[in-house]
């Protein structure tokens, strides 16, 4: 995108702008690279007051002008990626100027300052970090990883061989236990102290993970319902805790959730009974993997929750998602917060590829209809949903009656109607303007079902298309109306 003048003044500053007088120095700037690098990235106007939005311009000396432009080169550590611009403009002065326009892109290095201080950018702000936090950013980039950190107290004999020697069956290593783990992945460390346990080594192959982290294990919480309530509302109906190393947990995670879903049947448009999962059995087991894999682990204070409600599944993770993972790029971009474990899981054959699990976990979802799971970040904790299969016209094969049938729909419907056929006509009937894809929305499902079920509605004659697509609407047969 080519930014003018008028763009750059009518910008809002935050998270990824920011404008700065032409008199900042360069140790200055540096402190603005460093932050937004070592967070989403962004763009610094230079050469605008960022009070008054005036503009200066740059032309006036040259000599300060390429110092500014060295910043990213002279003033950080290491060196940050930028390109620039300059904008053209008309100065305060009334002549004509440039602006300088930077552009820095998000990093997976943890960037500082000449004097070796950590930024990062906080909305509109460039906020300093501390040590722990500074060390909370290495981990989440992947510079420093915590599974490598050695554990207070442990020793050799708080490690099962056993564990070990079965993975290293796996693996086709030959060599005995010690050298295996002193030779990979520096699970054992020699130290002028004696032996030293790494994180990781504890969480694969400790005879008790949870004596030096209490809560790195999984709570499974059913609900009933699709809210979670508490007091004397409290709608908990199961409340499971999965301690042990990180394979046992998932084995036994999986299995219980795989004893938890429904497999309704429900009468289908053929006239026979249809048998459809809530979950694909993929995605029970790569969500879990997901969990266990990428959660940040020198987050003490809290344990992966798996919550179940009537129509969904939610995987609580500490932890934010790693390096440049985000939401919007989660099905085509990898990055391990935890190697070691990673590959551990890849030889179990939990991870077929690195980096394919969340993609065809998608794609499993969509090829039967359903939503794709989501993200999103709640503080320090991601949170992973997937929706439930839709609930179809569900019947009991012994008493051929149709159960959880919506009420709040128009008279006269034929009770052959799937829930989310008549789920659609009801929102129809109340706007009759509404597109396929917020149908998709309201109804849970994919676009590609939202106009399955409008094509099915029509070919039954219960509701027409006046007018295009685009500028048309929706008319229901007169005779169905309330």
């Amino acid at each position: 995108m080519n930014m003018t003048i008028d763009d750059i003044l009518t910008r809002t500053e935050g998270q990824t702008f920011d404008c700065k007088s032409f008199a900042i120095d360069p140790k200055g700037l540096s402190v603005t690279f460093v932050a937004m690098a070592n967070a989403d990235g962004g763009e610094i106007a230079i050469g605008i007051s960022d009070r008054k939005r005036e503009i200066e311009g740059i032309c006036s000396n040259e000599k300060h002008l390429n110092e500014l432009l060295r910043v990213p080169y002279d003033y950080c550590k290491p060196t940050i990626k930028a390109t620039f611009d300059l904008i053209d403009c008309t100065n305060r002065d009334g002549k004509p100027d440039k602006v300088l326009l930077f552009h820095i892109q998000p990093s997976i290095e943890l960037h500082s300052t000449q004097n070796d201080e950590c930024y990062l950018r906080l909305g509109d702000k460039s906020r300093k970090l501390t040590f722990m936090e500074r060390m909370q950013l290495m981990y989440d980039k992947g510079v420093q990883s915590f599974e490598d950190t050695p554990v207070m107290g442990a020793t050799i004999d708080d490690l099962d061989l056993k564990a070990v020697k079965a993975y290293m069956d796996v693996l086709g290593y030959g060599k005995s236990v010690l050298e295996f783990l002193t030779e990979n992945h520096d699970y054992v460390k020699e130290s002028d102290h004696g032996k030293r346990i790494s994180a990781a080594a504890i969480l694969l192959f400790g005879k008790n993970p949870q004596r030096f982290f209490p809560r790195a294990r999984i709570r499974f919480i059913k609900y009933r319902g699709t809210e979670e309530k508490v007091g004397i509302e409290m709608n908990v109906v199961k409340d499971i805790t999965i301690e042990g190393t990180i394979l046992n947990q998932i084995n036994k995670m999986v299995e219980l959730l795989e004893l938890q879903i429904d497999e309704p049947t429900f009468l289908g448009q053929d006239g026979r009974f249809v048998t459809k999962r809530e979950y694909p059995n993929f995605v029970l087991q790569e969500l879990t993997v997901n969990a266990e894999c990428h959660r940040d682990y020198s987050i003490r204070g809290t344990e992966i929750q798996v919550k179940m409600f009537d129509d969904r599944l939610v995987f609580e993770s500490p932890g934010t998602l790693p390096g440049n993972v985000k939401p919007e790029n989660i099905r085509h971009t990898h990055f391990s917060r935890n190697p070691h474990i990673a590959q551990f899981l890849k030889a179990y054959k939990f991870v077929k590829e690195f980096g394919e699990g969340v993609d065809r976990m998608s794609r499993e979802m969509e090829l039967v209809d359903m939503l794709p799971p989501t993200y999103h970040h709640d503080a320090f904790i991601l949170k992973a949903t997937a929706r439930a299969c839709p609930p179809e016209n569900i019947v009991t094969k012994e008493q051929n009656v149709p159960v959880n049938v919506p009420v709040n729909v128009p008279v006269n419907v034929p009770v052959n109607l799937t829930n989310t056929q008549k789920h659609a006509l009801e929102i129809i009937h109340s706007n009759p303007q509404i597109t396929h894809q917020r149908l998709a929305e309201l109804l849970s499902v994919t676009e590609k079902t939202a106009k399955r079920t409008t094509k099915a509605l029509r070919e039954m004659g219960l509701i027409f298309r006046i007018g295009s697509d685009k500028s048309g609407h929706w008319e229901i047969n007169s005779s169905i109306i309330s």
